[in-house]
C-alpha cells in the first residue's frame, strides 16, 4: 500500500487556526472516502502551548459546526519535512517562517497558504482569532471551510500524479 498523502496545517500556537483547519479538512477527506489515503495533522511555529488542548473557543466553534475537536498542541519540527507532502500555512508570517525552516528548496515548495485554495479570497491570511471574541473564531471557521474544497481538489490531483 502506498504511503498516505500527508498534509500538516501550521499556525503560531496550534490551539486556534491550525486545529480548526485540521478538523475541517479531515472531515472533507473522510467525506470524500480518502480517509486511509490522506493523513491530516497540525502544528505551531512556536511551542508556547505544546501539550495543551485547543482553545475552548476553538472546541466550541468546531462542535457547533459538527466537527471533531480532539486535539493536543505541538510544535512543528523541521525533521517532518521529508514525510510531508504539503505544509499549509494559515498566514503569510507562518509561510515565511516555514519556508525559512525548510532544509531544501523542494521542502520550501511544499509550503502553501491555505486561502490560496479559495478562488474567492482576496486576502490570503486567516486572521488570528485568539485575542478577539467568538465572532473571530466563527469567521476563521468560514474561511477555512471555503478553502478546504479547493485544497481537497489539489490533494486529489497530486495523488493522481503520484499514481501515474
Amino acid at each position: 500500500m502506498p504511503q498516505p498523502f500527508s498534509v500538516c496545517f501550521v499556525c503560531t500556537g496550534n490551539i486556534c487556526r491550525s486545529p480548526i483547519a485540521e478538523s475541517v479538512f479531515r472531515a472533507r477527506v473522510d467525506e470524500a472516502g480518502l480517509g486511509g489515503l490522506v493523513r491530516v495533522d497540525s502544528a505551531g511555529t512556536d511551542g508556547w502551548h505544546e501539550g495543551d488542548g485547543a482553545d475552548p473557543r476553538t472546541v466550541s466553534v468546531l462542535e457547533a459546526a459538527g466537527y471533531e475537536s480532539d486535539h493536543l498542541a505541538r510544535r512543528f519540527q523541521v525533521s517532518w519535512f521529508p514525510r510531508l507532502d504539503l505544509v499549509i500555512a494559515l498566514d503569510a508570517g507562518h509561510l515565511r517562517t516555514l519556508r525559512r525552516l525548510a532544509p531544501t528548496p523542494t521542502d520550501a515548495d511544499k509550503v502553501r497558504l491555505l486561502r490560496s485554495y479559495d478562488p474567492a479570497a482576496t486576502d490570503l491570511d486567516v486572521p488570528d482569532p485568539y485575542f478577539g471574541d467568538d465572532d473571530g473564531f466563527d469567521a476563521c471557521l468560514r474561511m477555512i471551510e471555503a478553502a478546504s474544497d479547493g485544497l481537497l481538489d489539489a490533494v486529489r490531483e497530486a495523488m493522481e500524479g503520484r499514481a501515474a
